[in-house]
């Protein structure tokens, strides 16, 4: 386990929602003070039992022990004194960028000017985060991957003004909470894997429109086949194992014409009516009558599989 060059123990949760509570039980985990922030009615009891429900999974990881140690967490509705001696704040907000920007001015009257300011923005860019604050340079984006307490990728990146040394720092500290962080060379809508999840969901939904194969088939195809190949390498290494003793320059001689075409062919499907509906009754209908909550404890309980039996593959 990397350690950060410059230890941070005093951490400040902003927004705990899904996102919020899972970096909460993370930096909980970890042994860490946290301040979590939320305005919402009930938000604190929320909270304390969405960590609850969390916690269980990363002790089947081994990443947490006995209970969550509550005595560590200060709750506080909205910004304020709480702050002062935080040294990174994991702000989670709503995906609107004039409140992002106005919220990061805002945490600047209360943190010290060394604290470091990191937002789990999905899709909005840090640059544009960062443009009203006086310090920008400490101004981050550190992406989580859904569900971020079991997920171990996170995407870094910083904007015009971010400090390279406080991207070190993040990318470090990160890696201090058992993650596997990225870092872009330059900041852009989505990140990677935002990216790469939406091209695929574009020609998914595609093969729906174009009636191919029903949201079940097209949802099978993936987890039996591709799924379980990317959970051990991504695309460009997968590639480099198609093209045999030969690797990537066999694969791209002999098969990138075929890589091409398959590109060209790749549908532009426009969510029209008729479509939306298509998906959400496919869709439905492959939940089976489970709701969302069933469907995410079992998609929890295969993630914490995957990720036990691939951290012992990588032990071996």
């Amino acid at each position: 386990m990397t350690e950060t060059p410059h230890p941070i123990s005093r951490t400040a949760v902003i927004g705990t929602g899904l996102i919020g509570a899972a970096w909460t039980t993370v930096f909980l985990a970890r042994r860490l003070e946290v301040v979590a922030v939320d305005p919402a009615p009930g938000a604190r009891e929320r909270l304390i039992r969405d960590v609850g429900s969390m916690w269980q999974a990363l002790r089947e990881l081994g990443q947490a022990e006995g209970a969550p140690v509550f005595g560590s967490l200060v709750f506080a509705a909205v910004p304020g004194p709480e702050l002062a001696d935080v040294e990174l704040v994991q702000e989670n907000a709503p995906e609107k960028l004039e409140l992002k920007r106005g919220l990061f001015a805002e945490l600047e009257r209360f943190v010290s000017p060394q604290t470091i300011l990191a937002s789990s923005t999905s899709a909005l860019l840090i640059g544009d985060i960062q443009s009203a604050c006086v310090h920008p340079g400490r101004c981050v984006a550190g992406h989580p991957f859904n569900p971020p307490h079991l997920l171990p990728l996170v995407e870094v990146s910083g904007g015009p003004r971010t400090d390279p040394a406080v991207l070190d720092r993040v990318m470090a500290f990160y890696r201090f909470l058992g993650k596997a962080p990225v870092r872009l060379n330059k900041e852009i809508a989505g990140h990677i894997a935002g990216r790469l999840g939406s091209a695929l969901y574009r020609e998914a939904v595609h093969l729906v429109a174009e009636g191919v194969a029903t949201v079940a088939d097209i949802d099978a195809a993936v987890c039996n086949g591709p799924g379980l190949r990317w959970a051990t390498n991504g695309p460009h290494m997968t590639y480099h194992l198609g093209g045999g003793e030969g690797g990537i320059q066999h694969y791209l001689d002999h098969l990138g014409d075929s890589q091409q075409r398959r590109w060209d062919s790749l549908g532009q499907p426009e969510l029209t009516d008729k479509l939306r509906a298509e998906l959400v009754t496919g869709t439905l209908e492959a939940a089976g009558g489970r709701n969302i909550q069933a469907l995410s404890n079992e998609r929890d309980q295969k993630l914490v599989a995957i990720v036990s039996a691939l951290a012992r593959a990588n032990d071996c």
